[in-house]
């Protein structure tokens, strides 16, 4: 396979193609995809003479309980109708992601398009994320919005800021560049934001953004929902629900630590009532987002567990290695490891005779360590094996809340 940098003066229209081909790109979403690929990290791979396949990565960081980690970001990865079968998509992505690790990237995260394409250079899926469909009349919050505030594409700075300074919980994910932000508002259809300017110096404190193909009546589409703190939380889903005089049918994804369903009216009767219609009412759940470890000892560094601390033998497979064809100077994490867990935690090369054995491919381990689900069940479903009795104390000491990425990409 070959492969360069991006290249826009020869490139652009090259991979337009490539994502009117695979579906991505409409009409008038162009300059969105230019600055989208111009922020990023962007590699192609040639057929001849022409790029037939693009990769992108933005820098960006996932939050570990109360730390900050470097995250490089798969932020998309195409490939036109004449390269299908090439693996050129594996190859670059692989590519991509060692690129990145090598400058420092602790952890990779991506949207996976199917579950198992990923797995190949060891990826995990994360848990499921959760997408509300509702009648905005049947919020039941107890507070009445204020006026709010207009937002359009040309506010696209003050919205990224408002996005790096919102809530963020366990497995929060943010992306550096504001020009991605710039992007993904240029990408809606009808995008328009309603929000607050309640900082100090009037900072946009909190905000949704949104889109629909019906501006009349919906449903309408809330791309990012931002707030700082559980009031602003609720303004913004007494905003949503004023603009039930019109609008029949809002989606929302579940913030994190949120149930929405909380605050729905006789929700089941509307779904019901609904059911099969334009304006259906749904709860839907799916996993779409996978993250792998990119430098097991940099991870573990930063971790900080409550309740104990467990040593343990850790032989990591990596898959990523034989893709990479074992080049460059970051090739996975494979190998033996003495792992510790607990307040301080760490892992360095080697093997203690005097250890359990955990044996992990780098996905499956990076679940656990993020807390995914527990050891016992990754051990039934995933490839993760080792004693009985390390299984059941990994379960007790990872208890950690749900991984909430809160940032689609």
């Amino acid at each position: 396979m070959e492969h360069r940098n991006y290249d826009p003066a020869r490139d652009r229209e090259a991979v337009h193609r490539i994502w009117r081909e695979v579906g991505w790109l409409e009409k008038g979403q162009e300059e969105a995809l230019d600055l989208e690929v111009a922020c990023s990290r962007a590699l192609v791979a040639d057929l001849n003479g022409e790029a037939e396949c693009l990769v992108t990565t933005l820098p960006g960081t996932i939050r570990y309980l109360a730390e900050d980690l470097p995250l490089s970001c798969v932020i998309s990865v195409t490939t036109s109708r004449i390269a299908r079968k090439q693996r050129f998509a594996i190859q670059l992505t692989a590519l991509a992601v060692a690129a990145d690790a090598a400058q420092g990237a602790l952890v990779s995260a991506l949207g996976m398009f199917e579950q198992g394409y990923y797995n190949q250079i060891g990826f995990g899926t994360l848990g499921y994320s959760h997408r509300i469909t509702f009648d905005p009349t049947q919020l039941t919050v107890p507070t009445k919005a204020r006026v709010p505030r207009r937002l359009s594409p040309e506010d696209w700075a003050m919205v990224h800021a408002s996005r790096l300074a919102r809530q963020r919980g366990h497995g929060a994910c943010t992306l550096l560049p504001a020009e991605f932000t710039r992007a993904a508002m240029l990408y809606v259809k009808n995008g328009f934001g309603l929000g607050y300017g309640d900082g100090p110096h009037g900072e946009l404190t909190h905000h949704f953004w949104c889109g629909t193909r019906n501006v009349s009546h919906g449903p309408y589409w809330v791309e990012w929902l931002v707030f700082q703190t559980p009031e602003q939380f609720l303004e913004l889903m007494a905003l949503i629900k004023s603009l039930g005089d019109q609008v029949h049918l809002v989606s929302v994804d579940e913030p994190a630590g949120i149930q929405l369903q909380d605050l729905l009216e006789r929700p089941f009767r509307y779904r019901e009532v609904t059911e099969k219609s334009q304006f259906e009412h749904q709860m839907r759940a799916w996993a779409r987002m996978q993250a792998r470890i990119c430098d097991l000892p940099g991870c573990l560094a930063r971790t900080h567990l409550r309740g104990g601390e467990v040593r343990f033998n850790l032989r990591l497979a990596d898959p990523i290695g034989p893709v990479l064809e074992n080049r460059g100077p970051w090739r996975g994490c494979a190998g033996d490891y003495v792992v510790t867990l607990g307040p301080s935690s760490g892992a360095e090369r080697g093997r203690d005779a005097a250890l359990p054995m955990l044996r992990a491919s780098v996905g499956a381990f990076t679940r656990l360590w993020l807390g995914v689900r527990p050891a016992t069940g990754l051990a039934v479903t995933d490839d993760l094996s080792g004693p009985r009795e390390l299984l059941e104390e990994l379960d007790r000491l990872l208890r950690l809340p749900d991984p909430h990425p809160d940032w689609d990409f």
